[in-house]
């Protein structure tokens, strides 16, 4: 397994090897040692899969906070996403800052995103499925998030043409500035 620190280091891009002949391919995507060899937690408690119809979905920016805060295994099972993580830790060099990778079913690269950043994807193509794995159980009261389009953020979402499609709950999310402080490094 290949695993890249990205310019935020604690953002690691990985790429479990892929063994092909004529039938196809195989990979194993994840393993304990391959985890701990790679320098990811190996307790992981969920499995979480999405599914968007079309190209311009985005969702995110999402956390979680307390006992429940989250580091994620994303990977793409169907499609294509431009995934994004922002580091909120207060006291990081980095802080306000991100880092991302476009994630596809062709590549099979996967993006580990720790807990203190927020997470969020646009799909690039339609019917893109995504699965990842999380390092705490989701609970509601602990979930937290900061608008897509932050000014302050200025990410480079790449939207089509007719922009990004979101849930009601995203489009309303707080500025980072409006938000408490929830991670210190």
């Amino acid at each position: 397994m290949k695993a890249e620190r990205l310019a935020i280091p604690d953002v690691i891009l990985v790429e479990p090897p892929r063994f092909g002949d004529a039938r196809g391919w195989f990979s194993e995507t994840f393993s304990v040692r391959a985890a701990a060899a790679a320098g990811l937690p190996d307790t992981f408690r969920q499995d979480n899969q999405s599914f968007s119809a079309q190209r311009g979905t985005l969702r995110g920016l999402h956390c979680q906070i307390g006992d429940h805060a989250q580091g994620k295994l994303v990977r793409v099972l169907r499609g294509e996403i431009w995934d994004v993580a922002v580091d909120i830790r207060r006291g990081s060099p980095s802080y306000g800052h991100h880092v991302a990778a476009e994630l596809s079913a062709e590549n099979g690269q996967q993006l580990f995103v720790p807990a203190g950043f927020l997470h969020g994807f646009v799909t690039l193509q339609p019917d893109t499925e995504v699965f990842y794995k999380v390092t705490a159980d989701y609970d509601r009261a602990a979930e937290r998030g900061v608008v897509w389009n932050d000014p302050d953020l200025a990410l480079p979402w790449p939207l089509p043409e007719g922009g990004a499609t979101l849930s009601e709950k995203d489009a309303k999310l707080p500025r980072l500035a409006e938000c408490d402080t929830w991670f210190r490094t």
